[in-house]
């Protein structure tokens, strides 16, 4: 990860010139400019002995849910459609069926955990958290949450469902993962733009001084107020008096003139429209306000084809545990059948 100082030059003019020189210091703390949330940790699903360890860093895939308002509202929109739908079996509650299928539609891999009665009949299916889910050969699993902290799961007691991926066939990856950059260019363009905003200079200047007149003591003393000026004292004014100074001896360059320029706006539209595109979710059920007289249209029509073109294939996608279990667990209403909804 690269950073970049939000560094501020002063360049104190020359006091004679046998004294020819020129200070340079800069203030502020670092600021990283590239954030990878820690997600291209991995190259491969390399095996480490006991388990496959994931293609993407799933701690980091998890904490990037976050990343943008509108990935983690489309997520949470689709895992509220999904449960409202589902039909609570004895075995699978609808608590455990939201983790299963958040998991799923964050990391792109669910997991469900086969717990029998002292019979050895299936008694309950539970939710196995995917970010620390991990594959290991012959359809062994492993719960992994630190060094050390490791647990094998019964053969055969794993229900595990993934998203395909064209480069490996042990782990799922979502289908946002394509506008993964998209959702941290959302965010940083908001953590920068709060930045400019609690930064009291807005992104800083240069004082350039040219004027002989100034003495070691006066310098001293505007360092000190140009430093204390910074962070928490947002807005202050400087005041400095030269009364021998001359015209444009002390002048101060504004270097957020380029950097006020940012297009926020402009980037925080695009990346939204990045991220709705790789969820498939219409604007107008994620509450978006249209900019244009028109609007986005009919909401009733665009649930409609938004439920079969979407909903109901993750639906379907979810229903292989069935064939697993060996009984109809997961079932689903039709949405929309009471407004008048024709079955299909």
């Amino acid at each position: 990860m690269t950073e970049q100082l939000a560094s501020q030059a002063l360049l104190p003019a020359t006091l004679d010139a046998a004294n020819a020189g020129t200070q340079v210091f800069s203030f502020g703390d670092p600021t990283p400019v590239l954030g990878g949330r820690e997600v291209f940790d991995y190259l491969e699903c390399w095996f480490n002995g006991r388990w496959y360890e994931p293609p993407l860093s799933l701690n980091g895939l998890a904490r990037s849910v976050g990343a943008s308002v509108h990935l983690h509202s489309g997520l949470m929109f689709k895992r509220n459609l999904l449960s409202k739908t589902f039909i609570p079996h004895p075995m699978l509650s609808r608590a455990a069926f939201e983790q299963f299928a958040l998991d799923f539609l964050c990391l792109g891999n669910g997991y469900l955990e086969k717990r029998r009665s002292v019979l050895g009949n299936t008694r309950q299916l539970v939710p196995s958290l995917a970010k620390y889910m991990r594959v290991g050969p012959e359809g062994r699993f492993y719960q992994v949450q630190g060094w050390k902290n490791e647990h094998a799961f019964e053969p055969g007691s794993i229900f595990h469902l993934r998203e395909a991926d064209l480069h490996q066939e042990i782990y799922g990856l979502p289908e946002w993962i394509s506008a993964l950059q998209s959702a941290l260019l959302n965010e940083s363009a908001t953590l920068f733009r709060r930045k400019y905003y609690e930064n009291g200079s807005h992104a800083g200047f240069i004082l350039y001084m040219t004027d002989a007149a100034q003495t070691e003591a006066d310098i001293d003393a505007l360092r000190k107020a140009l430093k204390e000026s910074k962070g928490p004292g947002n807005f202050r004014n400087l005041f400095v008096y030269s009364p021998t100074g001359k015209k444009d001896g002390i002048q101060l360059i504004p270097v957020s003139e380029v950097a006020a320029k940012d297009e926020f706006n402009s980037i925080k539209n695009q990346t939204r429209d990045d991220v709705l595109a790789s969820l498939r979710i219409p604007p107008q059920l994620m509450g978006i306000v249209p900019q244009n007289a028109g609007g986005f249209g009919s909401l009733r029509e665009a649930t409609e084809v938004w439920i079969v073109n979407e909903l109901e294939p993750i639906q379907a996608r979810m229903q292989q545990i069935n064939a697993w279990i060996g009984d109809e667990v997961i079932r689903f209403e039709l949405y929309g059948k009471s407004e008048g909804r024709p079955d299909s």
